[in-house]
């Protein structure tokens, strides 16, 4: 298809005050209205957001070296166990890692829901959290222990870097049997008493860009109210799941991992959450930017939760491939019930549909005001990932 512009142009509008961007719902609306081609005219970039949770994040510090120094082969931020097998003073920190009791400053009820998506919460908040490590003495190294306060200005590095976000579709949680499953989708009520998905659906960055054609490794996006970046396929990506005639997936598909520096961060996108007897968690805001270098890129984000959908799953069959009750739309999901074998079944989003609109805002203002600037892709994201299950070889392997 002919281009309309490239990154270059619109970075050039960008820094002069001339770029027109509509947030995807904004862009859905003015295709009603004008269509296609004029739309396409009048637009050089398209946001778009979501704010959900996204537990395979976590964050990277670095401490600093003490006096005398010290290699660190346990640690505790505010009760919560980071990872320390690296360098040392290095740190990785699991949004999902539990707090540990007789740990934490603040053990009691609360720290039974606290995590390592709390810790994160409160670093890029600004307060101080109390740390606790053990060392191995060497030579190079002969303190064994410390117990410290950090914040976000006290560390070198504190950055997100989160190996799986933006599922580009996912599923519908539905409990088919006859007691209450407390899952990663939240509660959900025995004898089909609900159903719930996460994905924000028509606003989702990655279903208005279904064949990852506008976003690769070193896309510049908005993260957790900071600047982030696309560094690679994220854990579990799977573009070859089946697709509608419109290129979106039916079910979960393409992830990536982002980036981004979270002392530039803001707590009110990134926040602990906890699920009642799963765990702990991050809900993240995350927006992406698509610029519109051509028609097609406004014909993909013209799709409507109409012409999404999500597969209905049945929590109550404990296996990999569970039960399905079809495939439903992301329309009947928002319209807060939908029917399963003659049932009435209540609808809920995990995501925050009203602040992931925010995030698609908020990234508009940062592009029209100049503080954002679009980056060309250095490599594509893969399209040719299979998904590989993880099955017991115990019985085919001589274990002695």
């Amino acid at each position: 298809m002919t281009s309309l512009r490239t990154i270059a142009d619109i970075n050039h509008k960008i820094r002069q005050g001339s770029v027109n961007v509509l947030t995807v719902e904004a862009l859905k609306a003015r295709v009603a209205e004008v269509g296609v081609p004029q739309t396409a005219q009048e637009v050089d970039v398209v946001t778009t957001g979501t704010f959900e949770p996204m537990e395979s994040s976590g964050a990277i510090l670095n401490l600093g070296h003490t006096d005398p120094p010290i290699k660190i082969r346990q640690c505790w931020i505010d009760g919560v166990l980071a990872y320390s097998g690296f360098g040392a003073v290095d740190l990785y920190l699991g949004a999902s890692q539990p707090a540990e009791t007789g740990i934490s400053d603040n053990d009691g009820e609360d720290a039974r829901e606290r995590g390592g998506g709390h810790v994160i919460e409160d670093l890029i908040a600004g307060k101080a959290l109390p740390l606790r490590a053990l060392g191995q003495s060497t030579d190079c190294y002969p303190r064994s222990a410390m117990n410290t306060l950090i914040t976000r200005e006290s560390i070198n590095q504190f950055y997100l870097f989160n190996p799986r976000n933006l599922y580009q579709n996912f599923l519908v949680g539905v409990n088919g049997g006859d007691r209450l499953l407390n899952t990663y989708l939240g509660p959900l009520q025995p004898q089909l008493g609900n159903a719930v998905y996460s994905n924000p659906g028509a606003l989702s960055p990655l279903l208005n860009d279904p064949k990852l054609r506008l976003v690769g490794v070193g896309t510049k996006i908005f993260l957790g109210g900071g600047i982030g970046y696309v560094t690679w396929e994220g854990t579990q990506h799977f573009p070859l799941q089946k697709r509608l005639a419109n290129n979106t997936p039916i079910g979960p598909a393409a992830t990536l991992a982002l980036i981004g520096d979270a002392k530039q961060m803001n707590s009110e996108w990134v926040r602990g959450c906890h699920f009642k007897n799963y765990g702990p968690s991050l809900m993240l805001g995350v927006g992406v930017p698509l610029p519109v270098l051509d028609e097609s890129v406004i014909q993909a984000c013209a799709v409507s939760d109409q012409e999404l959908v999500a597969p209905v799953i049945d929590f109550s069959i404990p296996r990999r491939v569970r039960p399905t009750f079809g495939l439903v739309s992301y329309a009947q999901l928002k319209s807060g019930s939908l029917t399963i074998e003659r049932k009435r079944v209540r609808t809920a989003p995990l995501a925050s549909l009203h602040l992931s609109r925010q995030v698609a805002i908020e990234l508009k203002q940062w592009i029209e005001s100049g503080e954002f600037t679009l980056t060309e892709p250095v490599a594509e994201i893969p399209c040719d990932r299979t998904f590989l299950p993880q099955d017991s070889r115990g019985s085919q392997m001589n274990l002695t």
